[in-house]
């Protein structure tokens, strides 16, 4: 998972109020068998990608020529899209929207099986696979990410240590006096918000599951208030006005600047930011690049804990599915299925497996050695989640409200924190039950 995906998701929230009208004709209940025998699939497919940086450098190109070693009669062609949710959301209403495609945000779940074609059950597929629930519809998969994040803190190791901090901190106290710390012994700034790119601020919601380690989280979102007391909401956010109302962060967040931010908690100029296990990778290279040490890299679980264990939760990036429209469906599953075994497309961005037998990633080896417990959310109710971020505007995937509650925290705008927070838990309950929910 990258910045232009995260964005993308972002979009895809915003893009939802006016909807995709559909193709024609649609192949309602289509499904992509799974080949049987490779040298019978033949065909010239098109995926479409975000990922236009691995089309444009020869990667993904460098993939297709492995695949065609299995499947040698199968040409696949590669259309990279920088505004993928806003061109592919227009794509789909006519059924030219290749053969393979992301699963862009916009599209409601509900209706996965007017544009895909079934991958098979949730229930054989969940035996292998993570995330399977995330796009079934009627007990049938649509979509399976080759890739999956954890939520964390990416942090620099040595100014950590530099500072007396050496385990991680398993309340939001003790997290803020770590970066208190930081900033009494340090010359880094403890905690870098990317306020001005907005979208590392929706981040946060990716606490989902992680503080109260449960797996029905999302489920509990969907029928209950997020920023009740104790509500995870209620938590993460709580602990990001702490942090910017301590002065724990830079000096003017209107200034900040993502590509920038990199190099500089590379170099241990920034200690600590809330993002996720996709973007080890990214500062790793920025680490090398400016001649630091990529060991410095770190990464943190959320500062919470139940039964002395901290939990983190396993998310999928965008999810791949086959075009109910496509031609050659056999040699589009045949794809799906081989970037997902055997590509190696996970292992090589550091991320997680959706394969549920495959090892962890090196950059996840202290959680498996901390005993982190790795959950994989139940996400049967998250169209209901979806429809209650929407129709409330609160907008838990956008940077929007963190960003009010980071100008009230640095003094920009008035207001009382506690009250702001309940009153977004107010606008959610109310969504819930105009609903019915």
């Amino acid at each position: 998972m990258n910045r232009r995906t995260l964005l993308a998701l972002a979009v895809g929230a915003a893009l939802l109020a006016s909807g995709c009208t559909g193709s024609k004709g649609s192949a309602k209940g289509a499904d992509a068998e799974a080949p049987d025998d490779p040298s019978k699939v033949d065909g010239t497919i098109t995926v479409l990608t975000h990922r236009t940086d691995l089309v444009q450098d020869g990667t993904m190109k460098k993939y297709a020529a492995e695949f065609n070693k299995t499947y040698p009669k199968v040409k696949v062609e590669f259309d990279g899209i920088t505004d993928y949710e806003g061109e592919v959301k227009i794509r789909m209403n006519t059924e030219n929207y290749g053969d393979v495609l992301m699963i862009p945000a916009v599209i409601e779940k509900k209706d996965y099986p007017k544009f895909f074609a079934s991958l098979g059950g949730q229930a054989e597929r969940s035996k292998k696979y993570r995330f399977t629930d995330y796009t079934a519809v009627g007990g049938k998969v649509y979509g399976q990410s080759p890739l999956g994040a954890l939520p964390g803190f990416i942090y620099n190791k040595k100014v950590w240590r530099e500072a007396g901090v050496t385990e991680w901190p398993t309340t939001p106290a003790e997290f803020l006096a770590g970066l208190k710390a930081i900033k009494s012994k340090t010359d880094a700034v403890p905690y870098y918000t990317n306020f001005k790119d907005g979208w590392p601020l929706s981040q946060w919601t990716g606490v989902r599951g992680s503080v109260s380690c449960d797996e029905q989280a999302t489920t509990r979102w969907a029928e209950g208030n997020p920023w009740a007391e104790g509500g995870e909401l209620r938590v993460a956010d709580s602990l990001l006005y702490d942090i910017v109302h301590e002065g724990l962060v830079e000096k003017d967040p209107t200034t900040t600047n993502w590509e920038a931010s990199k190099p500089k908690l590379a170099k241990g100029e920034i200690a600590t930011m809330w993002l996720g296990s996709w973007a080890v990778i990214q500062m790793q290279g920025a680490a090398k690049q400016a001649g630091a040490d990529p060991d410095d890299i770190g990464f943190m679980p959320f500062p919470a804990q139940k039964d002395g264990t901290f939990c983190a939760v396993t998310s999928p990036d965008y999810n791949q599915a086959v075009n109910v429209h496509s031609s050659h469906k056999s040699a589009a599953r045949a794809w799906i299925d081989w970037f997902t075994d055997k590509s190696g497309y996970a292992e090589d961005n550091l991320a997680l497996s959706p394969l549920k037998d495959a090892p962890l990633p090196d950059i996840l080896k202290p959680y498996e050695e901390a005993g982190v417990k790795l959950l994989d959310l139940d996400d049967s109710k998250g169209a209901e989640l979806k429809t209650i971020e929407n129709q409330s505007e609160v907008g838990i995937n956008k940077p929007d409200y963190r960003k009010e509650l980071v100008d009230m925290a640095r003094g920009a705008r008035k207001g009382d924190p506690d009250d702001y927070l309940d009153g977004l838990g107010e606008k959610w309950t109310e969504t819930q039950k105009s609903l019915g929910s």
